[in-house]
């Protein structure tokens, strides 16, 4: 992090800057570490150089800036988009080891009238508040262990050590957004959330799901129905000697009720009993139809004993996460109404998945798509001393995924048989005995990841997905639009550009499933060029619009476009 000082008025047009390696000014007890002094010739451009340095700790810059728009933004286009993830990587001589651990920046693009304008900011976490204070790191993370300062006396120490051996997690919420009720939350993967304002990006309440629903851990890929509610899973660790995961509805706040935070009515809908007590499945998402719900229980799973003693032992969290390819893949089918599991057992091969894409029913048959990974080679990818390999590189240890389709049976039928009859896939479900079903998936196609669609065709069968393609590195340069039924691709990409995550925005009152515009913020690596917002044609993906902004733009997670006026 460093703090410039421009002095303006130089001849031919240079400019003097002084660089002071310090916290962020707004920290309290920030300490000055050196002094450099410099002279460069400005260009157009803040954008980084070629050799992209994803572990950059980033500049906020929270007043509104007006991009430069080069085309045409389609004037219906009216809302905000809220991208989310790690921004600051070091703090004083203290450095983060994964990339998902950094520090929480937010950007915003509003769109109005053909224009669009920028802002981003740090979330003001308790992890944030107090790493500043201490300018270092003393909140661990997913792939971070934070140890005290050598300095520190034994109480301290202690206390830390207590804290790792029964964790209280992070508030850092680098992931994603979610709304509950008429309120949005940064939110990761703990018990934690951030209430923030989507339009100043200023960070409100800590939010602490353990207060209203029993979950130490929750997903930030929640559901939504056409009435605002929010459906979403998190997982309940040893209650009572059972450690299960939780499918909860919290209702969308009526405007009497405004005043009353959404959570405060949150239901729990269904309970899951995990496999094994002590080493639940992770999970990132899950799937949603008109009737039923789709949980993957994955042979991915975090050991929860190696976590309590992981300080103790000198490793990180993420350490006791672990990959059993010899187990299968149990897959949960619950009922929407009753809440209840359905008696028949679907299994299928070991895989690992983040992303569900869309889920959907059809004569009896609950299809649903996933992008599936063979293990859990993605999260090593991202660990820092690899990303400083080159970016978008070809790496060997790289599993590149597969937009897989399964079907599940309601219905039952003889052992033997393949109780798939629908024409929309040649996925398999194989009765193998009594209740247990062996399924087989159709692999649509491979090299995708970050999946979005048309979310008003979500819990329906859909046709198109977006996302960015990952076939060399999961560093994507391209973005792409998969058609499910004809398994034509389209692209976008620009060399030395590194798109986010492609947000679809269908257009009111829009003709087809795919009428509307794609958003990715862009980072250009161009000497001399400037970082913009991206705006492709639904239908096509050729660009329609770009906003050159004069700032940063950083890798990050997930994102979130709230229309004008919800």
């Amino acid at each position: 992090m460093s703090f410039e000082l421009h002095l303006q008025k130089l001849p031919i047009s240079m400019t003097v800057y002084i660089t002071l390696p310090l916290v962020p000014p707004l920290a309290k007890g920030f300490k000055r570490t050196g002094l450099h002094v410099g002279l460069f010739i400005p260009t157009p451009s803040l954008a980084l150089s070629v050799n992209m340095d994803f572990c950059k700790n980033a500049t906020e810059r929270p007043e509104p800036l007006k991009a430069e728009v080069k085309g045409n933004i389609p004037s219906w286009l009216r809302g905000t988009l809220l991208r989310n993830g790690p921004g600051i990587f070091s703090v004083g001589d203290t450095s983060y080891d994964h990339w998902f651990d950094g520090m929480s920046i937010m950007h915003s693009f509003s769109f109005k009238d053909g224009e669009v304008t920028h802002r981003s900011r740090f979330l003001r976490s308790d992890t944030y508040k107090a790493n500043m204070e201490s300018n270092r790191i003393v909140v661990s993370e997913m792939g971070t262990m934070a140890y005290p300062d050598p300095s520190k006396n034994f109480i301290v120490k202690a206390i830390t050590f207590l804290n790792h051996t029964v964790p209280d997690f992070t508030d850092n919420g680098a992931s994603n957004f979610i709304k509950y009720g008429q309120d949005y939350f940064a939110t990761s993967e703990t018990n934690y959330i951030r209430k923030i304002d989507p339009v100043t990006l200023e960070t409100q309440d800590k939010v602490d799901y353990m207060k209203f629903v029993p979950v130490n851990l929750a997903t930030s890929h929640p559901h939504y129905d056409k009435e605002g509610n929010a459906y979403n899973m998190g997982t309940c660790i040893a209650e009572k000697g059972k450690t299960k995961y939780l499918l909860f509805k919290v209702p969308a706040v009526s405007q009497k009720d405004k005043k009353v935070p959404a959570l405060k009515n949150a239901e729990v809908i269904c309970s899951v009993p995990c496999r094994s007590l002590l080493t639940p499945s992770y999970y990132h998402s899950f799937g949603m139809t008109e009737n039923y719900f789709v949980f993957i229980e994955q042979p991915f799973k975090l050991d929860i004993l190696k976590m309590a003693t992981a300080y103790m032992r000198g490793v990180n969290w993420a350490s006791c996460l672990k990959f059993c390819p010899e187990e299968n893949t149990l897959i949960h089918l619950i009922d929407r109404k009753t809440g209840k599991a359905v008696e028949t057992k679907y299994y299928t091969e070991a895989m690992v998945v983040y992303h569900h894409v869309n889920a959907f029913e059809v004569d009896g048959c609950v299809i649903f798509d996933v992008i599936a990974y063979k293990d859990n080679g993605l999260y090593d990818m991202f660990y820092v001393r690899n990303l400083k390999e080159t970016p978008g590189s070809r790496n060997e240890n790289y599993s590149k995924p597969s937009y897989k389709r399964f079907a599940l049976p309601v219905q039952g039928a003889a052992i033997g048989e393949n109780l798939v009859k629908v024409t929309c896939t040649t996925a398999t479900a194989v009765k193998e005995k009594e209740g247990k079903l062996i399924c087989r998936a159709e692999v649509l196609c491979g090299g995708i990841d970050l999946p979005r669609m048309n979310y008003d065709f979500n819990t329906k069968r859909h046709r198109f997905v977006y996302g960015n393609c990952v076939e060399e590195s999961a560093l994507s340069k391209e973005i792409m639009k998969f058609d499910t039924e004809s398994k034509q691709m389209l692209t976008w990409s620009e060399d030395n550009c590194w798109p986010s995550e492609a947000v679809f925005v269908p257009r009111p009152d829009g003709e087809s499933e795919d009428d509307g515009v794609v958003l990715s913020s862009v980072i250009n690596t161009n000497p001399g060029q400037l970082n913009f917002i991206l705006v492709l044609d639904g239908r096509t993906l050729k660009e329609v619009a770009r906003g050159y902004v004069n700032t940063e733009l950083h890798k990050d997670m997930h994102g979130f476009f709230i229309p004008q006026g919800n």
